[in-house]
This record gives structure tokens, sequence and C-alpha cells, in this order.
């Protein structure tokens, strides 16, 4: 029996079920050498820099702002190239799960191949997605997929909050969420976390005191506990109450959470939020900043107590039109500081963030660059966590977080 691409991606998938994640490149690269195709999968490191390959394949990191595969990575589209040794064509896949982008996968072609044909881009997507997908779901059950995406060791507080973290890119037709954190491998008083239902969307960020162990354990406490009671049904007050409530029960009395948490309705596009403590969102509408969303205050959570005079004050609300995003930050990317001692800044923040809209780039990308300035400002030394999210709604028809060519049309 002829060999095709549907034999090609079934057998990866019926492999893949009693494969390892070190063995994931090998029985794709198995499959498409059936076809003549030569493959080579390559994983995207934490901070975003560089894209690194899986065995077999060997080969330096490949920059992600400097190379062809780092581009095609960036903007998430197919690009075709033709080895200049070999005269081979040879195509780079993005490699996503979901929308969250998880790596690049390149496909050595037979000579005489049309890189640019429709039906074989169609396949090599799919097989990218396959991969993308048993990627994340081995992440888990592989150490060696875990050490490809970092290229420096993570603390231990970073290695707790890696684990509790969901990906870093949310998209379906409601909502897009993106988010990132750095240092990526020393932070742990940082986190976010997000859900989108049918009828809501979620979202929040999370900022412990303290940069070290202690400042995870707490950070980690309020993202389960707000997590927890979100998926026992809570509504916002009350998750910050029991979160508030956790916090203050298992954790050192000097130490708390600031949080900001949100509830859209995809419905009516009405914002709810409560903001313990936390730098005030931002929302930009047509693309540029249209105000900070300053109401919603209470304390920081495991400090509620400490206002015995009121009661817990209510949420918040603003109303959100179609195509707004909202910017949502922590306080170690605002004040991270240069050698002479100047800020960052929210308006350099917001000024990046506008530009970066301007020129189309979705969120994910966004944050990517944004993050890299943040570093870049402090000569890569942070002194504090910095995590920063995007959340759009709705997401656009055409979204560019997937290629062009294999978007479909949302609504």
């Amino acid at each position: 029996m002829p060999r095709t691409w549907f034999t090609v991606i079934s057998d990866v998938i019926d492999r893949a079920h009693l494969t390892g994640g070190e063995d994931l490149a090998v029985i794709a690269g198995q499959a498409t050498a059936s076809l003549g195709i030569e493959l080579g999968l390559y994983l995207v490191d934490l901070p975003q820099r560089h894209l690194h390959p899986l065995p077999p394949h060997r080969g330096d990191p490949l920059p992600i702002d400097s190379t062809v595969a780092g581009r095609a990575f960036r903007l998430v589209e197919i690009y075709a190239v033709r080895d200049r040794q070999t005269g081979r064509p040879t195509l780079w896949v993005p490699v996503l799960d979901g929308a969250h982008r998880v790596g690049m996968l390149s496909l050595a072609l037979p000579e005489d191949t049309d890189a640019d044909d429709p039906e074989l881009r169609g396949s090599c997507w799919t097989l990218a997605g396959v991969l993308g997908q048993t990627v994340m779901s081995k992440l888990s059950q592989s150490d060696l997929l875990h050490r490809t995406r970092r290229p420096k060791p993570l603390s231990v507080s970073a290695e707790l909050l890696w684990q509790l973290l969901p990906p870093q890119t949310l998209a379906n037709a409601n909502m897009t969420v993106s988010a990132v954190v750095e240092y990526y491998d020393e932070a742990g008083g940082d986190g976010y976390d997000y859900d989108s239902g049918e009828q809501r969307g979620y979202v929040a960020v999370f900022d412990a005191t303290g940069h070290d162990l202690q400042a995870g354990l707490v950070c980690s406490t309020a993202l389960a506990a707000t997590r927890h009671a979100r998926r026992g049904g809570c509504e916002l007050p009350e998750i910050a109450d029991r979160a508030d409530h956790v916090v203050r029960a298992n954790t050192s009395h000097s130490r708390f959470a600031t949080a900001l948490l949100m509830e859209l309705d995809f419905t009516t596009g009405v914002l709810t939020y409560l903001n313990a403590g936390h730098p005030p969102p931002v929302l930009l509408r047509s693309g540029r900043m249209a105000k900070q969303l300053a109401h919603g205050r209470r304390l920081p959570l495991g400090l509620q107590h400490l206002d015995t005079a009121n009661p817990s004050p209510p949420p918040a609300t603003e109303r959100l039109e179609p195509g707004d995003r909202l910017l949502l930050y922590t306080d170690g990317v605002t004040e991270a500081r240069n050698d002479r001692g100047e800020h960052f800044g929210l308006r350099r923040l917001i000024d990046l963030v506008e530009r970066h809209n301007a020129a189309g780039f979705p969120a994910p990308e966004t944050l990517r660059r944004v993050a890299h300035a943040v570093l870049d400002h402090q000569r890569g030394q942070l002194h504090d966590d910095a995590t920063l999210l995007l959340v759009e709604w709705p997401t656009p028809n055409h979204p560019r977080l997937l290629p062009a060519e294999r978007a479909p049309v949302l609504h």
C-alpha cells in the first residue's frame, strides 16, 4: 500500500500513545521519511528568544529575531526556502497547541516538489498541529522537553510556578488571552490564570511580596485558591474572599499577594473586576489607550481582614466595545530601572503596545517584544518579576494567530 499523508499522520498519532517526549521527533521523522521528507522539530524556549532542536536533530539553537525559522515563528506563517547546498525546498511550519506557539517544524522536501502546493502545505500544517498538541501533552512526563525549553536552570520557585500556569496563549471566537512572565528562570512571585466558558471569560494576575521561595508559595496559594473557588461556581467577591482567607491561614502573616480578578460577559461585553492592591489595568480602544480601570479596589489577598470597619467592597464594571484590548501588568514591568535610575514607566509600556498594535501584531508577538524591551531597559537584570497579559474581545475574524492560508473565519 503506497504511503500517503493520511497514513503518515495516522502513524505519528498511533505511535505517540506509547512514546515519551524524547522520541517525538524520531517517530515523526521516521513517518515522513517514507515520503522522502527529512523532518526537524524545534521547541521555543521560555524567554522566546531561540528555537532548540529535539533529538535526533543536531545543531545550534536558531535565534527567533534573525532567522527565517524565527520569522515564520514571529509572524505565524509557513515559509518556503531552498537549501543552498542540496537544492531541496524546505518548509518552515509553526508548531502550535491551539494558538500557543510551541516551536517550529522543518520539512526538507524532495528536490522536484512544489513547496507552494496548497494541499502539501495543508498536510504539513496538520502534522505540525498534531506534534504541537502531543508535545504539550507529554510535557509533564518528559524532563528532556523541559530541559530543551530552558536556556538556564530554573529556581525552585520558578519550577513550582511553571507547573501551575496555563499555556501562555488562549484563543477562541470569544476571547484571546496572552501572557509572558520574566524572569522566566527565577520567577515565583508573579502568576496569571484564565478560563473561557460558553458565556463568560475569566482572567487573573497575581503579584506576591518578596522574591524568594516564600513568594512563590504565596503566589501559588493565591492562584490555586482563586481557581478552586472559581471552579466551585463562586462569583468574583466570593472568589476574592476565599482566596484572602486561604492566603492568610496558610502563609506567613507578613506575606500577601496583590491580584486583579476579572470576568467578561461575552454577550454584552460587560467587564466585572476586583482590584486587590494591584496596578490598574489599561483599556486600549482602536489601538490606543482609552483609560485606566481604577475602581473595584480592596486590600491585597491575605490582608482584607485588617479592614474590620468595612465589608468587602463590590466589584466594578466597565462595558467594552468589540475590538477592545485590556493590558494587565505587574509593577516589575513599570518599575524596571536602567543604569540612570529611569523607570521603564507606564507611558513607555503603553507606547510600545500601541506601536505593535498599529503594526498588526497579535497579542503573543506583541508581548514577546514588549517583554524583551523591558529586559533590555534593565540590561537583562530585572530586580523584580515582570508579568504582562493582553486580553482581546472578541477574537478578530482573521487574528493572525494561525497561518493566513489555514486560518478559519471565526464569526
